[in-house]
């Protein structure tokens, strides 16, 4: 993407694309206020959507905090549509969330999914930071939708058996039950 510098502002030559957003409803009860799942780590090429679509749910976005480790380059302002925007680059914000501030001095923290995330996990990522009862934080959340699901099980087995089995039995329960009953159940 081509851009245009003056005094240190970012202006991009084209036009800003959609972006892959999910929003939490504007009272929230949950720790982010939605999901954000770019397309690249290129801020010129990703921001301008995103500042825009903030803009309409939230009123004017003055400043927006990212990880500095995390996108592809670095800037002090960016110009989108009559408004300049402020960026800040910190190394101890984790790169799984954004943080956009409003002209009325609201907080706007979003979960950042990595643009290489299937699109499945992204979705269920962004609609997680999005839910009110969400009491999960951005690292967690992409943890989660990491982590293949657990296999479903097999057989049938005996609650009371794999209960003893992991510690959480003393044997008296094995020895106080029937054995008959046992083999009715399998």
């Amino acid at each position: 993407m081509s851009v245009i510098r003056q005094r240190g502002t970012v202006t991009p030559t084209s036009a800003p694309t959609a972006p892959r957003l999910v929003l939490a409803a504007p009272q929230r009860l949950g720790v982010l206020d939605g999901g954000w799942w770019p397309r690249s780590w290129d801020p010129v090429a990703e921001l301008p959507g995103l500042i825009l679509a903030l803009t309409e749910r939230h009123g004017r976005i003055r400043h927006i905090m990212l990880n500095i480790h995390a996108w592809d380059s670095r800037f002090r302002r960016l110009a989108v549509g009559p408004d300049v925007v402020r960026l800040g680059w910190f190394d101890t914000l984790d790169p799984a969330v954004l943080v956009a501030t409003t002209g009325g001095d609201l907080q706007v923290d979003l979960l950042i999914v990595p643009p290489s995330t299937a699109a499945a996990a992204a979705e269920r990522a962004m609609a997680a930071a999005a839910d009110p009862a969400n009491v999960r934080r951005a690292p967690d959340i992409l943890a989660a939708i990491r982590m293949p699901p657990a296999p479903a099980a097999t057989t049938r087995a005996d609650p009371c058996a794999v209960w003893d089995n992991e510690g959480g039995g003393d044997g008296v329960a094995a020895r106080g039950r029937d054995s008959r009953a046992d083999a009715r159940r399998g």
